[in-house]
């Protein structure tokens, strides 16, 4: 097995100090709130998301019609002549429509002031670029059911599960990892490509990987899936993943799930891979062949403070006999490895 003494050494001779710096009462609170006023905004949106594009009511050759424009084209179809029914129905989507926007509008108000005392208190952020990303696909329901953050900008939702900053993390890099994992949506539409699209118009496939998009800024988002769920992808979708079996180890145990903040003040919720399997999975990518020499020490060093915070913060993902048993066999020695390593106050069951 490959070995990075450096990181080891480093890691090692400070063994006493803590792996998670626990966040103050008053960050803990602003978490809370963040998540709340997230929730009614993303509600809001997808309230909104579900009403008809507009309701018009038109006149053609003397008569009133109601009409349903379905674009922002103009695109439109005739719902019928216009009488106290149809006209119900108008007033009651105006209506309707007006509440939904001042909701929307007021928590977006809401969402900027928590956004404010948030960066202030100094807790993880995320990439605007991948905030956006992520807000779209929450709304349009596929964050968490179809999609997961499986790279390093999952590490911000890691240290709110652990209730505190985990020591000496790498930042994240200029580009972001997204499994599909799950069966398509109802409609059979090409999901991924219209949500990078709403995004940004400028996403393009890269055609020399074809599981890439890039934009104009030259992001780069990556779509991942295991063999066991790629087929559950719309068959037209882009950008198109390559089924990898390691991706199978992140669909085990359970995710996690919390809202954080993007750089720009933007709020964003993260969906990603159970912290002990994503470690892990870190760890064997550390000695994975052909992967790219540059990226080896950051993935062990994610992996080890990762499972140190786990083991020291995050006592309801338990690190026993029961969990080790259940580990794929790739995975176990470098679970070892790191238990070798580890010196906080050993599990009873180890």
């Amino acid at each position: 097995m490959a070995v990075y003494p450096a990181y080891r050494g480093k890691q090692r001779k400070q063994g006493n100090m803590k792996a998670v710096t626990p966040f103050s009462d008053e960050q803990a609170r602003n978490l809370i709130n963040i998540r709340q006023q997230y929730e009614v905004w993303r509600d809001s949106e997808r309230a909104l998301a579900e009403m008809p594009y507009n309701l018009r009511i038109k006149e053609v050759s003397g008569n009133a019609y109601l009409y349903e424009l379905t674009d922002r084209e103009g695109n439109m179809k005739s719902l019928g002549r216009l009488d106290d029914e149809k006209q119900a129905q108008f007033d009651a989507y105006k209506s309707d429509k007006e509440e939904v926007k001042a909701r929307i509008e007021a928590s977006r108000t809401m969402l900027a002031e928590r956004a404010r005392i948030y960066r202030s208190l100094h807790l993880p952020m995320i990439d605007p670029e991948a905030g956006k990303i992520l807000r779209e696909a929450d709304r349009r329901q596929l964050l968490g059911s179809h999609l997961m953050v499986v790279g390093t900008n999952a590490m911000p939702a890691y240290h709110i599960e652990a209730g505190g900053a985990i020591r000496d993390v790498p930042e994240e890099t200029l580009d972001f990892d997204l499994a599909w994992t799950a069966e398509p949506p109802a409609d059979e539409i090409s999901s991924i490509w219209m949500m990078l699209k709403a995004v940004d118009r400028t996403y393009s496939v890269n055609t020399e990987r074809q599981f890439q998009a890039r934009n104009a800024k030259a992001y780069e988002v990556e779509i991942l899936a295991a063999p066991s769920t790629i087929d559950g992808m719309f068959r037209k979708d882009q950008p198109r993943p390559i089924a990898l079996p390691e991706q199978e180890w992140l669909l085990l145990g359970r995710q996690v799930d919390h809202v954080v903040i993007a750089r720009n003040n933007a709020p964003a919720r993260i969906v990603a891979p159970d912290p002990r399997y994503f470690a892990l999975h870190k760890l064997w990518m550390a000695e994975k062949a052909g992967r790219n020499p540059l990226k080896r020490p950051k993935d062990e060093k994610q992996g080890m403070l990762l499972l140190d915070a786990v083991a020291e913060a995050m006592p309801h993902y338990p690190m026993d006999n029961a969990f080790v048993s259940s580990l794929p066999p790739a995975l176990l020695p470098h679970f070892d490895r790191w238990r070798a390593q580890w010196k906080g106050e050993p599990a009873s069951s180890w």
